[in-house]
């Protein structure tokens, strides 16, 4: 045998041997890999097991709970009324069962108390004044017209009686008719107790009434006002001396920006009367009742993102009707008024309004004096000319802190049979600063200064430094 042939043999037979060596070491290793490898399926095996009995469980818990909710569903849709489509429910239960389906209710109001410093130039405020809760310019003590001459003492007061309650009811049908009724009441009604010791006072209707689309009947602000343009005051009112202010029964009509309504009409009149003796003159007012056409009042306002503007017109009848006295008169009256809110900017914002006309004036600042002249001999009303208005500017230094100055003034053309005592003018200006520490609480102080004068020229005025807290909801 050849060298190389013996070399050819010799490696593929050391590949045999090597073979023959390895191949059992290699056997064992595998089957403990494959040991190994079993026994961790297994214990996968085992897991996945464990997590499908573990899935059935909370698919059955799922199943179940799925159940009560569709129970729970049900039994609402069987309690509560049905909701037009689009509307949301406020409450799951209505809380008026007597109410037609769908029906939402909202409660409001604030709480407000005021703590009043006032000082007057010709005489003082009686105790039981009015004007000693809110500024009444008619009430101004002027000598020989209800005041002595002399400057009175710092009168102080506070009370918490023009805290307000309210409730709105609304309702829209599947079909897309709105109605709904809104009452408000406060506690400025006549005092059930005293101060001494519970300071009680009546309950007073502010609001009551009913609508339905664009018709509306009850009490509420008079069409003629414009309750929006009022600038915001500590005082109850504000710029009274200037401001269209009556709430009262009527039934109105509403179209985008055009209202008309038929109102509850009163007739206020003076009777002048001179003492030939004494040559003093006394005024002695009186309300009628007998008118036969409710106050004819129309309005348009136009509104966006530069503020509000609005004219008003009134057509009313004055009559006095008294069968004891055969007193039987009546006039025509009417008057126009314009105003709105210009937003000045981000931080500013005025406020104003102008009114004239005749036999209009119960219509302003709380009556500050009478619609007409009564001459008893002729058996005849003469319409009292006014003239009216104010203006505010208001500036938010901050979301919490901002402030007002107002200006009102009105004039009063009286006829000459009323004598020199009765009021030619008021005029009031006052500055207040609000603050909210947190949203829907107001704390603010105003100091005001009146003035009022008679038809001699004689004047009194008053000044007030008052402040208040208020709590809305």
């Amino acid at each position: 045998m050849s060298h190389r042939t013996l070399k050819a043999v010799r490696k593929p037979l050391a590949a045999c041997l090597l073979v023959a060596l390895v191949a059992p070491g290699m056997a064992f290793a595998e089957t403990a890999k494959e040991k190994a490898l079993e026994s961790r399926v297994a214990e996968l095996e085992r897991q996945v097991q464990a997590l499908l009995a573990s899935q059935q469980q909370q698919q059955t818990q799922i199943v179940q709970t799925q159940q009560a909710v569709t129970d729970v569903r049900t039994l609402q849709a069987e309690q509560k009324p049905a909701v037009p489509a689009g509307k949301q429910p406020i409450q799951v239960t209505t809380i008026t069962p007597g109410a037609a389906p769908g029906t939402t209710v909202k409660i409001g109001g604030f709480i407000k108390a005021d703590f009043l410093a006032t000082q007057t130039s010709d005489g003082q405020l009686a105790d039981d004044a009015t004007g000693r809760a809110l500024y009444l310019p008619g009430q101004t003590p002027v000598e020989g017209a209800g005041g002595s001459g002399k400057r009175s003492d710092v009168d102080y007061n506070a009370h918490a009686k023009f805290s307000r309650f309210n409730l709105g009811i609304d309702n829209v049908s599947e079909s897309g008719n709105k109605a709904g009724a809104f009452f408000e009441m406060d506690f400025f009604g006549n005092s059930l107790g005293n101060q001494t010791a519970t300071n009680t006072y009546g309950v007073t209707l502010r609001h009551a009434y009913m609508y339905w689309n664009n018709w509306m009947a009850g009490q509420t602000w008079s069409n003629f006002m414009d309750a929006a343009s009022l600038p915001e005051a500590v005082d109850f009112v504000g710029p009274t001396d200037g401001v269209i202010f009556v709430r009262q029964a009527q039934v109105r009509y509403t179209k985008g920006g055009f209202s008309v309504a038929l109102e509850n009409p009163e007739t206020t009149t003076l009777t002048g009367t001179r003492n030939p003796v004494t040559g003093a003159w006394t005024n002695a007012s009186a309300n009628s009742d007998r008118g036969s056409l409710p106050d004819l009042t129309l309005r348009y306002g136009w509104k966006g993102d530069w503020g509000t503007f609005g004219v008003g017109g009134i057509v009313r009848q004055l009559k006095v009707d008294n069968q004891t006295t055969g007193a039987k008169a009546d006039k025509v009256a009417g008057g126009l008024t314009l105003g709105g809110k210009w937003v000045m900017g981000d931080s500013d914002s005025l406020h104003y309004q102008f009114t004239g006309g005749e036999g209009i004036a119960r219509y302003i600042g709380l009556g500050i004096t009478a619609d007409s002249a009564y001459d008893v001999v002729r058996d005849e009303l003469n319409p009292t000319g006014v003239i009216a208005g104010y203006v505010g500017w208001r500036h938010a230094f901050s979301p919490k802190l901002r402030t007002n100055l107002i200006y009102a003034r009105s004039d009063y053309d009286n006829d000459s049979i009323l004598g020199p005592l009765v009021t030619k003018s008021v005029q009031s200006i006052r500055g207040n600063i609000f603050y909210s520490p947190l949203p829907k609480v107001d704390v603010g102080a105003e100091l005001m200064y009146g003035k009022r004068e008679v038809e001699n020229g004689n004047k009194g005025d008053i000044t007030r430094l008052q402040f208040t807290t208020k709590y809305s909801f």
